[in-house]
């Protein structure tokens, strides 16, 4: 008996300690559970914002990536016209000049830089507003493209407050009278629209109504001393041919637009009410198929100003696009970077207004789950 007992103490000890250790786990794990050791992470700042206020944090995430998105589009900009075949003092010069004279022309311009060097130091300068001067006319080139920019925003601003209400207002006649003789109508008007080049719209708008009518200014010149009649008068044509150009799309994408919401139970209800077609269509549909449309009226309105150097080119306008193509004949690269950025600059930032403008207008979107 006296030799049995030790035999089971140890065992019994060896069960209390074994029989202890997963209460002790249990324990820590039931103090991990409730959360009091402190070495938790704390969430980010972003993490909070976009909790407390996803509106917000949505507005500053577009704002960060079009930021990026124009550094990414400066860097190609500057890749492509060092791409490019040529040289601008054997343009300048003739070639009959001297490789000590081109080498001259080469170190004043300072080319004969690195190509990293002249990048950084030309978007330093353009951060600040300086795009240094033109090598062609060696004036400033910042203080040409404000003249020239003006231009083309008078040029786009009329061609969008005749476009934007006339597309939006022909989307919902398209609408009420779908399937119908009127709704056809526009539809193929809108597709003969969208397959004519606004080149040849253009000439075309040239050849009838300043050639053969003369009721029409061309060529679409103007300078400041000029009024706002003289203006209005001389941008008639480039205006016209503009709309003609981004009426159609902004059209068909409003009725399709509507179109996708009419079927929806609020509008059945509606219509039971007995209110009449064009009031629900502005009413009921159309503020809920307003994403679709600001995204392409934005798309649209980027082009009016992205998009118009063709249109000024046959004009004869003096804007941005007639200014780049100018720069472009001659080589002179400091005036097609500063273009090519400017037109980006309005493309990217157009772009995201159109998607804040989207998120505020859809409830989905600024209260994602």
């Amino acid at each position: 008996m006296t030799g049995g007992g030790p035999a089971h103490g140890p065992e019994l000890t060896a069960t209390t300690t074994a029989g202890e250790a997963p209460q002790s786990v249990g324990v820590a794990g039931s103090v991990a559970s409730t959360g009091a050791p402190t070495n938790e992470a704390t969430p980010s700042f972003w993490a909070k914002l976009s909790k407390s206020s996803p509106l917000v944090a949505l507005i500053l995430q577009r704002l960060a990536l079009s930021v990026a998105l124009l550094f990414a589009v400066s860097l190609m900009i500057f890749g492509g016209v060092e791409a490019l075949p040529g040289d601008f003092a054997t343009t300048y010069l003739g070639q009959s000049a001297t490789p000590q004279a081109i080498e001259n022309i080469r170190k004043d311009l300072g080319l004969d830089q690195p190509a990293t060097t002249r990048y950084f130091k030309w978007l330093g300068g353009a951060i600040q507003g300086d795009f240094g001067s033109s090598w062609a006319s060696k004036n400033s080139v910042s203080e040409q493209i404000g003249k020239r920019l003006g231009n083309s925003l008078f040029l786009a601003f009329f061609a969008a407050i005749i476009s934007v209400p006339l597309a939006v207002g022909l989307g919902m006649l398209a609408v009420q009278y779908r399937n119908r003789l009127p709704d056809k109508i526009i539809n193929v008007i809108s597709l003969a629209a969208i397959s004519l080049p606004e080149f040849f719209v253009g000439y075309l708008l040239i050849l009838f109504f300043a050639v053969q009518l003369g009721v029409a200014t061309f060529p679409a010149t103007v300078y400041e001393s000029m009024t706002i009649g003289q203006r209005l008068s001389a941008i008639a044509l480039p205006t016209a041919t503009l709309v003609l150009v981004v009426l159609a799309h902004m059209m068909r994408m409003t009725r399709a637009a509507i179109l996708n919401v009419m079927s929806s139970a609020y509008v059945e209800t509606a219509e039971l009410k007995g209110l009449s077609g064009l009031r629900i269509i502005a009413k009921h549909a159309a503020p809920n198929a307003l994403a679709p449309v600001i995204n392409v009226i934005a798309l649209n309105l980027a082009y009016l100003v992205v998009g118009v150097v063709v249109v000024e080119v046959v004009f004869v306008y003096p804007g941005m696009g007639q200014y780049m193509v100018d720069a472009v004949t001659v080589r002179d690269m400091p005036v097609v970077q500063a273009c090519g950025l400017i037109f980006a600059a309005f493309y990217i930032f157009l772009n995201m207004f159109a998607d804040i403008l989207a998120i505020i207008a859809n409830p989905r979107l600024r209260h994602p789950r």
